[in-house]
C-alpha cells in the first residue's frame, strides 16, 4: 500500500513533561488504524500533529502529495441558527469544485447519514445528532485520510453501529482514537497503543483490539520477567564488582563498563514497568442483607407531554447488575432520578428498603465545582479520608487515582475530561451503597481505567444500574437491559445484542429467557445474532436442523490421528513460549514481536484442535 503519511523520531513536551519521544509512525493508504492509550498519554496531541493543528519539537515528517487530509476534533463547532444542509454546504465553501459536484456530494451524504429532516437547525438537535451533522460535513470533503478524536462521544449505540457502517465501508483511510472497545474491534485492521511503557514509546499490531489486547498482556510479562532476569545479572555482577578485582586488567575493566551497561538497561526496563500503573476502583458496600433493595411497579412517567415510559415493573436485589438502553431523549436519565428519589412517578409506585443508601454517578459533572481544588474535591473533610473504616492521607488517597501530589492545588476547571471522571468515581467509594447509579461513567475514562472499573462493579454485592453505550462494559457486567423507546414502551431483554436485534424486528414485548453467551468480540456477535433472538425452543429447533451427520468412516480416521496433531501443536506451542524467554529475544523488540504473533498463532491451531477433538467425540458417542 502506498505510504500516505509519516512521522520519524518526533519529540513533543507541554513544559517540562515529554509527551513523545523519539515516537515514529507510518500510515498508509487504506489503513484502519485505531489509537489507544491511557488519558495524558498523548493520542489527542498526535492527531493534532497530524492534521497541522500543533507542531512537534522536531523529528521528520512525509505527506504524499495531494493527500486529502480531514480532521475532526472531540469537540464539534457547528453554527446553532444554520440548518442542517446549510451546514454541509457551508463545509465544502473553501473547496474548488463546481456547484453540481457540490450539491452531489451533500445530497449523497445526507442520504447515508439518516436525517430525517436536514432542514432542522443545529440547535434543535441532540448531542448524538449534533456529532452526527460533523460527521457528515467531514465525510463531504472526501478525504484520502480521516482523523477522528473520540466520534463515539455522544452518539448512543444506534449512532455508533451507523459510524461502524460507514467506516467498515469507507474508500478512505482513517486513524480513530476512541475508549470504546468494540468499536475497535468492528471497524480497526492495525491497533497502536501510545505509552511510556514501551521501549520506542508506543505498541503496534495488525488486528483488531482483542487480539491487540492479548499481544499487549504477552509483551509487558515478557518485559516485567526481562527485569527479573536483568536484576537478578545485575545482583552478581554487583557482587563480584564488591569483591574487588587483584589487578585492574584489561578484562576487569571490561566487565566493570558492562556492569554499568547493565544498569542502565536495568533503570530503563525499571521505567517502562513502573509507567503500567492504574486507577484502584473498589467500590464500598453496606453489606445490607436485605433480599429486595427497591421494586418499581407499574412506573410510569410523562415530561412536558411527552410520554417517556409506562408500566415499568422491575426488582433490584443485592447482585442485579441492570443496563438502560434506549436513544437519546428516551428517558434513561430520567429514570434514574427516578431511582435516586429526586423526583416522583406520575403513575405506579417504587419501594425501598428501610434507609437505603443510593451512591450516584452524574453524567454531566455537576457534582464538581469548577473552582474547587482538587485537593478539596478528594478531600472535603480535610488532610484525610476515611475509606472502609481506615483513614488515608489525601495525597494516598489521590495516588489511587493516578494523582501526583503537584496537582492537588489545582482548580477542577484545569482538569480533563477523564480526570474529573475518576473524582466522582472517588467520592463515590467512599459512600457505602446498597445501590450504585451510574449515568454513563465511562466517558472520558481511558481503557485501563474502564477493565477496573468493570471489575470493581463485578465485585460489588450490592445492585447497580448503568448507562453507558459502552457495549463492551455492557454485555460484560450487566445481567439484564431495560430498554426504553421514548413513546412509553419498554423491554426487559437478557443483553444489548437481544435489544437490538428486536427493535429491528419491532417487536415490543418482554424476553427474558432468551440464550445469552457473553462474547465480547462483536465480530462474533453479529455472527451469532440469527441464533439469539428466537424462544427456546425455536433455538432447539435450529440446533436439531444443524445437527452434524452421523459418525462417518471419515470421521473415524481423522480422530485416530488428531491425538499425534494436538501433542505436536503443543510441542510447537512450548517451543515458541520457550524462545519469547530468550535474553536475547526479549532485549529485541522486532524478535519480540513476531515472537508474541508466533505464539499467539500457535496457541490458536491448539484451541482448534482440541475443540475438533471434542466435537468427533460428540459425534462418535451419540452414533454409538
Amino acid at each position: 500500500m502506498t505510504l500516505l503519511l509519516s512521522y520519524k523520531s518526533i519529540y513533543k513536551t507541554y513544559g517540562e513533561e515529554a509527551v513523545f519521544e523519539d515516537l515514529s509512525l507510518n500510515i498508509k493508504g487504506g489503513e484502519r488504524l485505531g489509537l489507544i492509550g491511557g488519558n495524558g498519554s498523548g493520542k489527542s496531541t498526535l492527531l493534532k500533529i497530524m492534521a497541522d493543528e500543533s507542531v512537534p519539537d522536531s523529528g521528520e515528517k512525509y505527506i504524499k502529495q495531494f493527500t486529502r487530509l480531514v480532521y475532526l476534533p472531540q469537540e464539534d463547532s457547528l453554527e446553532p441558527d444554520k440548518t442542517i444542509e446549510q451546514t454541509l454546504f457551508d463545509g465544502l465553501s473553501g473547496e474548488d469544485i463546481d456547484e453540481q459536484d457540490r450539491y452531489r456530494r451533500v445530497k449523497r451524504i445526507l442520504g447515508k447519514c439518516g436525517f430525517e429532516d436536514e432542514h432542522l437547525t443545529c440547535s434543535k438537535l441532540s448531542g448524538g445528532w449534533h456529532k452526527r451533522v460533523a460527521i457528515a460535513r467531514a465525510l463531504c470533503l472526501e478525504p484520502d485520510l480521516l482523523l477522528l478524536d473520540e466520534p463515539t462521544n455522544h452518539l448512543d449505540i444506534r449512532g455508533i453501529l451507523w459510524l461502524e457502517e460507514i467506516l467498515t465501508n469507507a474508500p478512505f483511510a482513517f486513524v480513530v482514537v476512541s475508549h470504546d472497545r468494540c468499536f475497535l474491534e468492528n471497524v480497526c485492521q492495525r491497533i497502536i497503543e501510545l505509552g511510556k511503557c514501551y521501549p520506542e514509546g508506543c505498541l503496534g499490531l495488525d488486528g483488531g483490539y482483542t487480539q491487540f489486547s492479548e499481544y499487549r498482556e504477552n509483551f509487558l510479562e515478557t518485559q516485567l520477567k526481562q527485569e527479573e532476569r536483568l536484576s537478578n545479572k545485575m545482583r552478581r555482577e554487583t557482587e563480584w564488582l564488591n569483591q574487588g578485582a587483584k589487578a585492574r586488567t584489561t578484562k576487569a575493566k571490561y566487565r566493570i563498563e558492562q556492569a554499568e551497561t547493565l544498569r542502565l538497561e536495568l533503570s530503563m526496563i525499571k521505567n517502562r514497568n513502573r509507567q503500567t500503573g492504574t486507577v484502584e476502583i473498589d467500590f464500598d458496600s453496606t453489606e445490607r442483607k436485605t433480599r429486595q433493595l427497591l421494586t418499581c411497579k407499574g412506573v410510569g412517567k410523562t415530561i412536558n407531554g411527552k410520554k417517556l415510559f409506562e408500566d415499568i415493573n422491575l426488582k433490584l436485589l443485592p447482585g442485579t447488575r441492570l443496563g438502560l438502553m434506549g436513544e437519546n431523549g428516551s428517558g434513561k436519565t430520567t429514570f434514574m432520578s427516578l431511582l435516586e428519589s429526586k423526583i416522583e412517578p406520575d403513575s405506579g409506585i417504587i419501594n425501598r428498603a428501610e434507609n437505603l443508601k443510593v451512591a450516584v454517578f452524574d453524567q454531566n459533572r455537576s457534582q464538581l465545582d469548577p473552582d474547587m481544588t482538587l485537593k478539596d474535591a478528594l478531600s472535603p473533610a480535610g488532610e484525610s479520608v476515611i475509606y472502609k473504616n481506615r483513614s488515608l492521607h489525601v495525597v494516598s488517597w489521590a495516588k489511587k487515582f493516578l494523582f501526583v501530589p503537584s496537582q492537588l492545588t489545582l482548580p477542577i476547571r484545569r482538569l480533563s475530561g477523564g480526570e474529573k471522571a475518576r473524582i466522582l468515581i472517588a467520592n463515590l467509594m467512599l459512600q457505602p451503597a446498597d445501590i450504585l447509579l451510574l449515568d454513563e461513567p465511562t466517558n472520558d475514562l481511558d481503557i485501563p481505567s474502564l477493565e477496573v472499573l468493570e471489575d470493581s462493579l463485578l465485585q460489588f454485592p450490592g445492585a447497580v444500574v448503568l448507562v453507558s453505550h459502552d457495549r463492551f462494559l455492557m454485555d460484560r457486567v450487566c445481567n439484564n437491559i431495560l430498554y426504553l423507546d421514548g413513546k412509553g414502551g419498554s423491554g426487559i431483554f437478557a443483553d444489548y445484542r437481544q435489544c437490538l436485534n428486536q427493535q429491528d424486528k419491532g417487536i415490543k414485548e418482554k424476553k427474558s429467557h432468551i440464550n445469552s453467551y457473553g462474547s465480547s468480540n462483536e465480530k462474533s456477535m453479529d455472527r451469532d445474532k440469527g441464533e439469539n433472538t428466537g424462544t427456546t425452543g425455536d433455538l432447539q429447533k435450529t440446533k436439531e436442523k444443524k445437527s452434524p451427520s452421523a459418525f462417518s468412516y471419515k470421521h473415524k480416521f481423522e480422530l485416530g490421528q488428531i491425538e499425534d496433531k494436538i501433542l505436536k501443536a503443543e510441542s510447537e506451542l512450548e517451543a515458541i513460549q520457550l524462545k519469547t524467554s530468550d535474553p536475547d529475544v526479549i532485549c529485541n523488540p522486532e524478535e519480540l514481536a513476531k515472537a508474541c504473533i508466533l505464539m499467539q498463532k500457535a496457541q490458536e491451531d491448539v484451541d482448534e484442535l482440541y475443540a475438533r477433538w471434542e466435537e468427533l467425540e460428540r459425534l462418535r458417542v451419540s452414533d454409538s
